[in-house]
């Protein structure tokens, strides 16, 4: 049947508009990317043999630990699935430990085996991460975990600004984005109203314990969830403010296993 006229005009300016409008980035337009909303639940287990039995919609595992056939294990029983990776830390134990040079690498981060990078270097760090990154989305991972985002506020062994640390985590987004992934805000929570824009949910520890948690309210504001985890306070003591500000709480060991009390 043919269309009106000022109907197929209408539909001609339209797709125009369409076509022009730019994507929010390089890789995968936002709306193409898994976000989760406030309050989703969530099980976050780096250590151990994995417990998929926890009937939660998001599994938060480490990357190199787990194979394709595990996360599609758990997309069978409709999970999501978080790839964690440290970015801002190198690891003596991860199989690409070699291939980072020691001029990039300085003090130890407080975790045995781990010591900080030199993310001013974005020219030995970004193919080191593009591989990771790969390797996340070749294992069929829904989005990333990136650790370690805030060596800006450590001592590192090197004279980071909040500036390096600004590009640094925005090219962490970007690398994660292209790669069709979302990905997550680890802490570095003074700097979350630059960045909230630039992730898709976040990922904080220990926001309770030291009087912080507001700062997560702009990713809530946004639609974007905020997973929290605290080791030492009893729920009690974090629960009823966590469900008041939209965050997907829970009290872990500091081992992450598969232990957990939700909110």
């Amino acid at each position: 049947m043919r269309r009106p006229f000022l109907l197929v005009l209408l539909l001609a300016v339209l797709a125009a508009g369409c076509a022009g409008a730019p994507a929010s980035d390089a890789g995968s337009p936002a709306g193409d990317r898994w976000r989760p909303p406030p309050g989703t639940a969530w099980q976050w287990q780096l250590s151990g043999r994995l417990d998929t039995s926890v009937d939660v919609p998001v599994y938060d595992i480490d990357g190199f630990d787990h194979s394709r056939a595990t996360v599609a294990r758990l997309h069978r029983d409709g999970r999501k699935v978080v790839c964690y990776l440290s970015t801002g830390a190198w690891e003596d134990f991860r199989p690409d430990a070699d291939d980072f040079p020691a001029s990039v690498i300085g003090r130890g981060n407080g975790w045995e085996g781990e010591r900080w990078l030199d993310i001013r270097r974005t020219d030995v760090l970004e193919p080191l991460m593009a591989e990771r990154f790969d390797m996340c989305r070749d294992k069929g991972f829904d989005a990333v975990e990136p650790d370690n985002m805030d060596g800006y506020r450590n001592r590192t062994g090197f004279p980071l600004t909040a500036a390096d640390q600004l590009r640094y985590n925005r090219l962490i987004a970007r690398l994660a984005h292209e790669r069709g992934l979302s990905v997550g805000l680890k802490n570095d929570l003074d700097q979350i109203p630059d960045l909230v824009g630039d992730f898709d949910f976040a990922v904080n520890e220990q926001c309770a314990q030291y009087g912080e948690c507001d700062a997560l309210t702009p990713f809530v504001e946004a639609g974007k969830a905020a997973f929290h985890v605290e080791y030492e306070l009893p729920t009690a003591r974090f629960c009823a403010d966590s469900r008041r500000l939209g965050l997907s709480s829970l009290l872990k060991r500091y081992e992450l296993d598969a232990w957990r009390r939700p909110c």
